[in-house]
């Protein structure tokens, strides 16, 4: 490998959208367009074909010595969420680069073609809805589901994205067949402490947990907070809280399961010291690797909401945004890459991921592999977010050798078969 190659890519590429407060490269916006033509040059530098499909993936391939063979494809995102990190995401795309390069500069063919993909609109940030371009590419979103969402500026996606020069009104064009990759692995920041804190370079990841997540509105009464007797109230704030409350004993009975819950945003109105809310509105999201574990939560949750309505007398409506299902990693995947670490003398952790990824998406479609590098105090989504330039490489490295092996090398100067 080309360590100082490798930390130039990333600098340059964290030239777009470098603010005081962190990266703000958003899903279809200028910067974002910029950064990726940016990297298109990279690939066609290094005699890659680039194809960008219906939803704005990025697919850049290196022709294999049998074109009927299908793709070992590896890759990432480059989209923030607002003042965002320099390492989520982008180290994956940029791995598979410097796969390539490292291919290309040693004159190594495979067998398989490679390719490289970065996926649009994996952030939630911008629309509200996470991984829409890898969705898209095994069929799991269309268009009538995603053009009309909104962003905090007004700006729908369809607007977004044909400003950002895509025209998302045939996104059938964008599914690809099960029989075109035959395997996908992405290299990933872990976005949380257990690699630091034991002190282990990689992370083999065995399974992805994904949300549920639920708009919940609750209407009360506004009333003057001096006149109005306690017992008289129908305070939405307070049934807010209950909610909140009672969905975090729910969930520390499925502390097993690794199943979590978060109310990420509570709006209450009118919003004033001497007023009774008359009105909440939350947002909330539940995670888990077990379907099991986390429908338990979601029924137990909707009960909870049933009966406070009539406890506290309170309308309430609910909104289901998204209900995912979380993803096994199979067991031949982990295994090869337990094989690659050990091959490479790097200690490992098998380990779930709590955050959401596009390799959860192509799961459904192909093998799919999980590699994790350490996070600096767990930091993620953050301007603080850190990983070392030598724990990067280690995991590049694992990439590297795992690829090599999936796309059946011919006359490598390092590996025999």
């Amino acid at each position: 490998m080309n360590i100082k190659r490798f930390q130039r890519a990333l600098e340059e590429l964290n030239k777009f959208g470098l603010t005081d407060k962190g990266i703000n490269r958003l899903a279809y916006s200028e910067t974002e367009r910029k950064a990726i033509s940016h990297l298109i040059n990279l690939f066609k530098d290094e005699g890659m074909s680039v194809k960008v499909d219906e939803i704005g993936n990025v697919i850049a391939r290196r022709e294999g010595l049998d074109s009927s063979l299908p793709a070992v494809a590896c890759g990432s995102h480059i989209d923030t969420v607002y003042n965002g990190g320099k390492y989520d995401g982008t180290i994956g795309v940029l791995a598979g680069l410097e796969l390539v390069c490292y291919l290309n500069e040693n004159e190594i063919e495979t067998e398989h073609s490679i390719e490289v993909i970065i996926f649009a609109c994996e952030e939630s940030a911008r629309f509200g809805v996470a991984t829409i371009g890898s969705k898209v590419m095994v069929g799991l979103i269309e268009n009538d589901n995603i053009k009309n969402l909104v962003d905090k500026n007004g700006i729908t996606l369809n607007q977004a994205a044909t400003a950002y020069g895509i025209n998302i009104e045939n996104l059938k064009a964008a599914k690809r067949e099960n029989s075109e990759i035959k395997v996908f692995y992405e290299l990933h920041i872990e976005q949380g402490p257990v690699l630091e804190k034991t002190s282990v370079p990689i992370g083999i990841v065995t399974g992805i947990a994904a949300p549920t997540r639920f708009n919940i509105l609750i209407n009360g009464q506004a009333a003057h907070s001096g006149t109005t007797p306690m017992n008289y109230r129908k305070d939405a704030f307070l049934g807010a809280t209950e909610i909140a409350l009672t969905l975090e004993e729910i969930v520390q009975k499925e502390a097993k399961y690794e199943t979590v819950a978060t109310v990420g945003e509570c709006k209450v109105s009118p919003g004033a010291m001497n007023v009774v809310p008359g009105k909440a509105e939350m947002k909330i999201d539940i995670r888990s690797t077990s379907a099991t574990s986390k429908n338990r939560v979601k029924q137990k949750l909707l009960q909870t909401i049933t009966n406070m309505e009539k406890s506290r007398n309170l309308q309430i409506s609910v909104t289901e945004l998204s209900d995912e299902i979380p993803i096994k990693i199979d067991e031949s995947i982990v295994q090869s890459l337990r094989e690659s670490c050990n091959s490479l003398s790097f200690p490992y952790n098998e380990m779930s991921s709590g955050a959401g990824h596009d390799a959860m998406n192509l799961a459904t479609m192909c093998p799919t592999g999980m590699i994790f590098v350490p996070s600096k105090d767990g930091l993620s989504h953050n301007k603080d977010e850190f990983t070392s330039m030598e724990q990067i490489i280690q995991g590049v490295k694992v990439l590297i050798d795992i690829m090599m092996k999936e796309s059946r090398i011919k006359n490598s100067p390092i590996l025999k078969e």
